[in-house]
């Protein structure tokens, strides 16, 4: 196995922190890294906040479906799908002009300029997260970040055309977290399917998820997975966000 191909199987997730500042040359290779990703266009339709204010990880600990972690991480990236900075440019080139000339359309950013602008930013942030493993730096992505829309607009000072999508916080593990092993993933046959989708059979949904644990007060994995994650409180609150966001694009 080579070394790149080593540090992506040996990644999970990392939430408790040695007390150890990660140094300005490491940062910046994570940026540096993040910034080569692939991008739709070579547009950049992306944007990373380095959150180093106390208070804001403070508060984003609180917002962020109340992880104390959050505020004790060394490096705390915000990747935002960002489209307002192509808006502005396309504002101040005067392209109105051109469209009218082309007798092309003139548009505002709209729903399909989100997704692709998010899918940006994503491939972005995991790029940090490799190459912040490859340094012994473990991460943690908080998808908490999508919820409480309003706030999180005014607390990181977002345009119309911003959305957060993915925080990540970053510190080196403590020996614990490095000696934990990673959490099994599905079997292959369940997700990767050869030219076309494939629906799985009940059987094979039973069978997909027949080694994972659940409290005895449910049935199955299923009835516990939905009231932990999908009838939660916090995922009503993310959706609520989202359609909030979706008003300035379209």
């Amino acid at each position: 196995m080579n070394q790149v191909l080593s540090v992506i199987n040996s990644r999970k997730s990392i939430r408790i922190y040695e007390d150890k500042e990660i140094s300005r040359e490491a940062k910046e290779e994570i940026l540096k890294a993040a910034m080569k990703a692939p991008t739709a266009g070579n547009m950049m339709l992306y944007s990373i906040i380095d959150v180093t204010d106390e208070k804001i990880k403070e508060r984003l600990s609180e917002t962020c479906d109340n992880q104390a972690f959050i505020a004790k991480a060394p490096m705390v990236l915000i990747f935002l799908a960002d489209y307002q900075k192509w808006n502005d440019y396309f504002e101040a080139s005067n392209v109105r002009e051109i469209c009218i000339e082309k007798g092309i359309e003139y548009k505002k950013p709209e729903e399909g300029d989100l997704f692709l602008s998010a899918s940006d930013a994503l491939i972005s942030a995991q790029t940090a997260v490799i190459a912040a493993e490859s340094l012994g730096i473990g991460s943690c992505y908080i998808g908490d970040i999508i919820e409480n829309y309003e706030i999180h607009k005014q607390l990181l000072n977002l345009p119309d055309y911003v959305f957060p999508i993915a925080m990540l916080c970053f510190g080196y593990p403590t020996e614990q977290q490095r000696e934990r092993p990673g959490r099994e993933r599905f079997d292959e046959k369940y997700v990767v399917f050869e030219n076309k989708y494939k629906k799985l059979e009940e059987k094979d949904l039973k069978d997909m998820f027949k080694d994972k644990k659940y409290p005895a007060e449910y049935k199955n994995f299923g009835q516990f997975m939905y009231h932990r994650k999908f009838g939660a409180a916090f995922s009503k609150e993310m959706t609520r966000s989202v359609r909030e966001v979706l008003k300035n694009w379209k």
